[in-house]
């Protein structure tokens, strides 16, 4: 979907908390002042509590909302706004809530050296393993520009927002849409901008989808913190058409910030959407989004390497695609420029009537270098839909691209099948392949489930020929493999992710 013109149905909570702040040694962005590395504030101790039984109480700063899970979890509420340093312990039978907007600082502005007067910096760090949960549509957590969240899971103990019906055991896997989700804010440059304004420029400034929190800078580096193995799950509301909220928002996002080892699981909407910014992403899976997978807008401006997009074997409407890359508003010559290598992107398996796996639109400018996209043959969706003559004219960048679909290219009425096929097999775009079938498989002694197709390379994608990623990014990694997953023993999914393999449940 479109992200431009979003209004805000929210209301945000009269109530709110403030907290002491804690200082650190590390500095978030130019002029935004020494708030936290992730590890201040103090823990609280946590009284012993028999497995299956609520803990007695709750951490200091956080309301006692009673008990979840039939009795055997305490559930310790968020304050609506944090300010200073909030840490979200792991305490044996507790889990935490978010109720309506629960916000990380207040907006500082634009200017990351002029903050807003009288504007508030907040810092959450959340502990390994926590899991935190929102009741219903219009409950998410924002994360504000200036203020920054450290939520740095494990591999084998990820930090998990998800719904209070999951919480409850009362989820399946067709569940979705049971709470808002998570949204990040930056100060990163966006195309969002007032007439005869030139991006990048401090006036350029979005409002975020579904919220009332605005995004956009003049700081390229701003660091809104770090995600590290996060699962997030049943998300994402539609507050009004076209206006949504995601599992995960990226908006104005910059490139100090860190995001790997994501998870978005079963949005009603995107599994994450990017509105500008220059964030750089490793290592994400999306699995049964209705919408899209990955859905960027407003001129962003960073890459993603290691990327794994299942999609759901239904959905609501045609509109859902692995990725859906917009530009910006019409008119604006600040193109998005997302650059992707070493992703897997696999169609739903049923034989219905979809968008392209690959659309891209208004005017963007991409790069996507040693990935694959694949649909089972009685898919209909092709696998590329260029959807526009701007976005021809911009010379998008495929190199060591592994197409396998009934119909590689879209006959759009923009550009049809003809004109998609000259622009993937130009000169300039080296080692790619539209083959008819492919010979993926399941990774090792598992089974598929409903909701994802085999992902890692088989014969037919490890006979392409890689391109070096560091030389067209050089924010990436270097591979040896097209695709996300090199063979079944590159298991870096596994573990911290939930409903790709038969068994999995989240």
């Amino acid at each position: 979907m479109n992200g431009f013109k979003l209004t805000t149905l929210l209301a945000l909570s009269a109530s709110a908390l403030t907290l002491a702040a804690c200082g650190s040694a590390e500095v978030a962005s130019p002029g935004e002042g020494d708030f936290g590395g992730g590890g201040g504030g103090t823990t609280p101790t946590t009284p012993p509590v028999t497995p299956g039984t609520p803990a007695a109480d709750c951490p200091t700063g956080f309301a006692d909302v009673g008990v979840v899970a039939a009795g055997t979890l305490r559930a310790c509420q968020l304050p609506t706004t944090i300010t200073g340093n909030l840490v979200v312990p792991l305490r044996a039978g507790t889990v935490y809530a978010i109720s309506g907007r629960t916000q990380v600082g207040t907006d500082m502005g634009a200017d990351a050296a002029a903050p807003v007067a009288g504007s508030q910096q907040g810092i959450l760090t959340i502990q390994a393993g926590v899991r935190i949960y929102g009741s219903g549509g219009s409950d998410y957590l924002l994360v504000n520009r200036g203020s920054q969240i450290f939520a740095e899971g494990t591999a084998t103990n990820p930090i998990i927002f998800t719904s209070r019906n999951n919480i409850d055991g009362a989820t399946t896997e067709n569940s979705q849409g049971q709470w808002g989700g998570v949204v990040i804010a930056g100060r990163a440059p966006t195309a969002v901008c007032p007439v005869g304004v030139t991006a990048p420029n401090i006036a350029c400034v979005g409002q975020v989808e579904g919220t009332s929190a605005n995004y956009g800078g003049n700081s390229t580096s701003d660091n809104s913190g770090r995600l590290r193995y996060v699962q997030i799950r049943y998300s994402g509301f539609e507050i009004s058409p076209n206006n949504e909220l995601q599992a995960l928002t990226l908006a104005g996002v910059g490139n100090g910030t860190t995001v790997e080892y994501v998870q978005a699981y079963n949005s009603s909407d995107d599994g994450i959407e990017i509105f500008g910014g220059t964030v750089n992403l490793s290592h994400i899976v999306i699995n049964g989004a209705d919408d899209d997978g990955l859905d960027t807008d407003t001129g962003w401006r960073g890459g993603a390497q290691f990327g794994i997009i299942t999609q759901r074997p239904t959905a609501v409407t045609n509109g859902s695609r692995g990725f859906e890359w917009s530009a910006a508003p019409s008119g604006t010559t600040f193109y998005a420029q997302p650059k992707v290598s070493n992703f897997t992107l696999v169609g739903r398996n049923a034989a219905v009537a979809a968008d392209a796996l690959l659309t891209l639109n208004t005017g963007t400018q991409p790069t996507i270098i040693n990935s694959v996209v694949t649909n089972p043959s009685t898919s209909a969706a092709a696998c590329l839909d260029i959807d526009d003559a701007q976005t021809v004219a911009n010379n998008p960048v495929f190199r060591s691209v592994y197409f396998s679909c009934s119909r590689p290219y879209e006959n759009d009425s923009n550009v049809n099948a003809a004109a998609t096929e000259a622009v993937f097999i130009s000169a300039t775009n080296v080692n790619n392949t539209a083959a008819g079938t492919s010979t993926m498989t399941a990774p090792a002694g598992a089974t598929l489930t409903a909701q994802s197709l085999a992902f890692i390379n088989g014969a037919n994608e490890n006979a392409v020929t890689v391109t070096n990623a560091p030389a067209v990014y050089s924010w990436f990694q270097t591979v040896t493999y097209i695709g996300a997953v090199r063979n079944a023993t590159d298991t870096w999914f596994q573990g911290w992710t939930c409903g790709l393999q038969a068994g999995s449940t989240c």
